[in-house]
C-alpha cells in the first residue's frame, strides 16, 4: 500500500469520530448554540437555552419537519462528532440537566471542541490528497496536535486559542490545496469574493479558489467544480443541479446540505446526496 494511499485509509478511519452521533450527545446543538429569527429559523433563540422543540430525550419534536416549520438552518449544522465527544468524553456522560455549572462548562466547550473537530476533518482531506513527504509529516503532527487539544479538560479547552491554532492548520490546508491543484492551467481566484446571486451556470471552476467566497443563491447549474478549492464557501441556497463537485477540496455537508441539487449533481463519495435535492 503506498503512502497516501495508507494515508487515505487512515483519514477514513478517523472520520468515523468526526461524524454526528446524536444519540450519544445531550442535544447541545439544540442548547449551547443560539440562533436568530430569519429565512434558516423560526425564531430566537439565546446561547445556553434549551430550544422549544427539544424534548426531554435529548431528541428533536420536529426533526422530520425542520424545513417545513421554519427551521431550516438546523439541517444544515454539522458538530463534526463535537456534541458527542464533549457528552460522553470530556464530561464523561454527566449532562446539564440539574446543575448550571455543568451546564455553564458543556455550553462554553462544545464550540471550542466543534472547531477542533472541523480542523480535523480538513486535515483528513487534505491527507488525501497528492502532497509531499514534508508537507505530510507537518499534516501528520498538525492532526496529532489537535486531537491532543480536543482530548483536554473542559477548562483547558475554553481557554484556548482556536484562532491562532486554526491559523497555524489554515497554513498547511492551504499547500495541500496549491499541491492538489497545481497540474490545473488557468487557475480562477475568487477567494474571499461576494458571488451572491452570481450567474455561473456552466462555468469552467476547475481548480479555482473558491475560499470563503459568498455563493448564496448562485446559479451553478452544471458547472465544472472539479478540484475547486471550497473551504468556507457560502453556498447556501446555491442551484448546483448538474454541477461536477465529484473531487471539489475541503468540501463537507454542510455545504451540500445548503445548497439545491439533484440526481445528476456529482459528488465525493464520502459524502451523502442531500435528501431534499431533486430526484
Amino acid at each position: 500500500m503506498s503512502e497516501q494511499n495508507g494515508s487515505a485509509v487512515r483519514a477514513d478511519r478517523d472520520r468515523s469520530a468526526l461524524r454526528a452521533d446524536c444519540a450519544n450527545c445531550f442535544a447541545l446543538c439544540c442548547t449551547a448554540t443560539a440562533f436568530f429569527a430569519s429565512a434558516d429559523f423560526a425564531a430566537d433563540k439565546p446561547a445556553g437555552t434549551p430550544c422549544s422543540n427539544l424534548r426531554t430525550d435529548f431528541r428533536c419534536g420536529i426533526h422530520s419537519r425542520l424545513r417545513a416549520e421554519g427551521y431550516k438552518g438546523c439541517t444544515v449544522y454539522d458538530c463534526f462528532g463535537a456534541g458527542q465527544k464533549a457528552s460522553q468524553g470530556t464530561f464523561a456522560g454527566r449532562d446539564w440537566r440539574g446543575d448550571p455549572e455543568t451546564a455553564r462548562r458543556m455550553f462554553a466547550a462544545f464550540p471550542v471542541l466543534r472547531d477542533l473537530h472541523e480542523l480535523l476533518w480538513y486535515i483528513a482531506d487534505a491527507l488525501e490528497m497528492p502532497i509531499g513527504a514534508r508537507l505530510r509529516t507537518e499534516l501528520e503532527s498538525a492532526r496529532a496536535a489537535t486531537e491532543r487539544l480536543s482530548d483536554g479538560e473542559a477548562g483547558e479547552l475554553v481557554t484556548l486559542d482556536t484562532g491562532a491554532h486554526r491559523a497555524s492548520v489554515n497554513a498547511l490546508l492551504l499547500q495541500a490545496s496549491e499541491a492538489a491543484r497545481a497540474g490545473v492551467r488557468r487557475r480562477r481566484d475568487h477567494r474571499g469574493a461576494d458571488l451572491m446571486g452570481a450567474r455561473l451556470k456552466g462555468a469552467g471552476l476547475r481548480g479555482a479558489s473558491l475560499r470563503g467566497a459568498l455563493l448564496i443563491g448562485a446559479d451553478l447549474r452544471g458547472a465544472d467544480l472539479r478540484l475547486a478549492d471550497v473551504i468556507g464557501a457560502d453556498l447556501r441556497g446555491a442551484d448546483v443541479r448538474g454541477a461536477d463537485l465529484s473531487t471539489a477540496l475541503f468540501l463537507i455537508q454542510s455545504q451540500l446540505d445548503a445548497a439545491e441539487g439533484d440526481a445528476a449533481t456529482r459528488i465525493p463519495g464520502r459524502l451523502t446526496r442531500p435528501a431534499h435535492w431533486a430526484g
